[in-house]
């Protein structure tokens, strides 16, 4: 078992705390759990972008959405070297890494990631090559080499090349009086070498590939050649009176994870800001490079580098396919799924209309559950923050913001309520990852306006997601509360699927009121009505459920457990899981990304079954049920099943109360599982199983699709 410490380890406890069962009670009446029962957590990682790779080898996806995985399989896999395999690395150097829960000691991690992922690079690269760049071709959609381009398009490109390209290049050599230049993180470069005709000499020289021109320059309708292919056929003009001997593609990616201690926030924005700085220089951690590149060139970039032989991907080309999203965005409907418009939630305005929804007057009413993307985000939380802006009777207006856009309306909402007059409070996670830099800059934007910007507490990143609006109803002054799964983005809201909470009840305002004193003043409250908050009581106030449910199992009331969420890795809260599954509680879990769990293991875990959906959204809402003898209790919030999010972030969950929306979420829920919903199955050696067709050979529901036709019919699942 795994102690976490940190900054939150001299906080006062909640009561909750206290009445979770001590580990050693619990192990004495079940037995030793096995050694082995965790799955390890980044090769359970390496496992869900495998699920996106197959994405795109699914012959029932428009080849736009098919290519548009591809380029998600690449992003996704870049940020988990230059995090995850950057962390580990840097732990391994220091001397700090520990042996993994999964049992395994860093080393045996780190090289099973170096053979995992070369596996699967080697699939993509030949999954485009074989599979998409042709079906592409078929529909229309030519990506070609410089030697399928006719001459008429070439010389096009010529002139593109001398008026567009050449100006921004910078050809750098090497030798004695220049050093081995500084490669940027997933910069693509061409190493190029070339001879002195008068002497003989080969020199070596590296070019970059503008980041800031378009990766596939767009020829005649629907043919395009990779920009690195127009440079390669110019590298004569980059270094005129050299003979071009040969030139190969390549790109490093570095460790840009960012630590920044700090004491107080203004020294947090200097801090925050020299790390970024240092980002850029960060240490290599992968070297991808053209299957055909030359011995000696490769042994050039290896030592240069710093990377060893395992740091090494070689790959048929082209490299950096993040590149596909310019090819996804080309004119071309009818090779993508059906464009899906978000309507606004039949909570809010039963009856479509020009007029928008007063959503204040209707949370006065009753509660509202919306859900993301199905229901409008710009119609519910947008609007209800602009409303609140504009509203003369609101007094005030607290917010948390972790990520969102730089031109949002949401930010823009705030400001006009701080220029209006309002006390504006917004809680900025200016350390949210590579959200750092547009974060810094859109804060000062607010403080600017007059709005009050705190950075939260010392040591812990704030990843609620809380609006909190104060308003003069007459009689009182209410408050009303949003509290939600995902980020305040209007972008990613139409992408990401999540669930919010509008709501008035006194309790809830009363929590959201006292969280946010916590997160902007000297409170140390930790008691709350409906929210659970880490880092005091989402892990023991979990818990403290698993083991409420074996004792309604034991006495033959309704017992069940089902959570919903982007990862579970923590091992309390899955040990937790085991017992009940001994003692015989059906355990689900859905989970998008990362799962330690080992499911269907005899006598340990053979009553829990995990799924995992992928689709055309992002599956991101957390939802935690429990069946709770009868009286079903449904969390939603903002807090994943990870040590981070337990211990070294502030998050939040909220009780559901009105029944209709606990039948809505045990719906959605219960669909998830049913054996005709298109899934992958979790095996218990850690594998996962596609589940796409029937016995018969039919199609299972895709449930996002099913969830997109009950909102284009204005109905809910329950």
């Amino acid at each position: 078992m795994t102690t976490v410490e940190g900054p939150q380890a001299d906080l006062p406890t909640t009561a909750i705390d206290t009445d979770a069962r001590d580990a050693a009670e619990v192990a004495v009446e079940f037995g030793p759990l096995p050694d082995d029962r965790f799955l390890d957590r980044e090769l359970s990682w390496l496992a869900f972008n495998q699920r996106v790779l197959e994405l795109t080898e699914d012959p029932n996806l428009p080849i736009l959405d098919r290519a548009k995985f591809l380029a998600i399989f690449a992003s996704n896999l870049d940020e988990f070297f230059m995090v995850r395999v950057a962390g580990l690395k840097r732990r391994i150097a220091t001397g700090i890494a520990v042996r993994a829960a999964s049992g395994l000691t860093p080393r045996e991690v780190l090289e099973a990631i170096w053979a995992r992922a070369h596996e699967l690079q080697i699939q993509h690269a030949e999954i485009f090559r074989d599979e998409i760049r042709p079906q592409l071709a078929e529909a229309g959609v030519h990506i070609l080499n410089w030697n399928d381009l006719s001459a008429a398009e070439k010389a096009e490109m010529d002139a593109f090349f001398d008026e567009r390209v050449f100006p921004v290049l910078t050809p750098l050599a090497v030798d004695p009086s220049h050093p081995f230049p500084y490669i940027s993180g997933l910069s693509l470069n061409l190493a190029v070498v070339v001879r002195n005709p008068s002497t003989g000499a080969e020199l070596f020289a590296r070019v970059k590939v503008p980041p800031l021109l378009q990766r596939f320059v767009a020829l005649s309708e629907g043919r395009f050649v990779p920009l690195e292919d127009v440079i390669a056929a110019h590298l004569h003009e980059l270094f005129p009176g050299m003979e071009v001997l040969q030139h190969h593609m390549f790109r490093v990616t570095r460790n840009e994870d960012v630590e920044v201690e700090e004491d107080d926030a203004e020294n947090l924005l200097k801090a925050l800001e020299r790390e970024l700085l240092r980002r850029r220089f960060g240490p290599a951690v992968r070297l991808e490079v053209e299957a055909s590149i030359d011995q000696h060139v490769l042994e050039l970039l290896v030592e240069e580098l710093g990377v060893n032989e395992h740091e090494v991907f070689r790959l048929p080309g082209p490299l950096d396919l993040t590149g596909l999203w310019a090819i996804y965005g080309v004119d071309r409907d009818d090779l993508r799924q059906p464009k899906f418009v978000p309507k606004t939630s039949r909570e809010l305005s039963e009856v479509e209309s020009a007029s928008a929804p007063d959503v204040l007057a209707v949370m006065r009413e009753h509660d509202v559950l919306v859900h993301h993307p199905y229901d409008s985000f710009s119609t519910s939380v947008q609007l209800f923050l602009e409303q609140a802006a504009r509203d003369p009777q609101v007094l005030a207006i607290k917010q948390t913001l972790y990520r969102t856009s730089g031109d949002s309306p949401i930010v823009d909402a705030l400001i006009d309520a701080a220029r209006a007059g309002k006390q504006v409070l917004a809680l900025v996670e200016i350390k949210a990852r590579f959200d750092e830099q547009n974060n810094i800059e859109w804060a000062r934007k607010l403080e600017e306006a007059g709005v009050h910007v705190v950075y939260g507490l010392v040591g812990l990143k704030t990843h609620s997601k809380l609006s909190l609006v104060v308003r003069d109803d007459g009689d009182q002054l209410r408050r009303y509360c949003h509290i939600g799964t995902g980020n305040y983005h209007p972008k990613t809201a139409r992408l990401y699927e999540d669930f919010g909470l509008f709501t008035c009840d006194p309790q809830v305002g009363d929590d959201v009121l006292d969280l946010f004193n916590v997160l902007s003043g000297y409170s140390m409250n930790t008691e709350y009505h409906r929210l659970l908050v880490a880092p005091h009581s989402i892990r023991s106030g979990l818990i403290e459920r698993i083991e409420r449910e074996i004792e309604h199992h034991r006495a033959g009331r309704p017992a069940r457990i089902r959570f919903k969420c982007n990862s579970i890795v923590d091992e309390r809260i899955i040990d937790a899981l085991y017992r009940a599954s001994q003692a015989g509680v059906p355990v689900r879990v859905w989970v998008r990304g990362i799962c330690a769990i080992r499911p269907g293991v005899p006598d340990l875990s053979e009553n829990i079954e995990v799924i995992s959906i992928l689709g055309r959204f992002l599956e991101h809402s957390r939802v935690y049920e429990f069946a709770n003898g009868g009286d079903t209790e449904v969390w939603i919030g903002s807090a994943d099943i990870m040590h981070r999010n337990l211990d070294r972030r502030v998050e939040s969950l909220v009780s559901m109360k009105a029944a209709e929306h606990i039948s809505e979420i045990d719906a959605l829920i219960s669909l998830g599982f049913e054996p005709d919903t298109a899934a992958w199955l979790l095996q218990p050696d850690g594998t996962w199983l596609r589940r796409t067709h029937d016995a018969e050979g039919r199609p299972l529901r895709d449930i996002q699709e099913t969830l997109i036709e009950v909102r284009r019919g204005r109905g809910r699942l329950a």
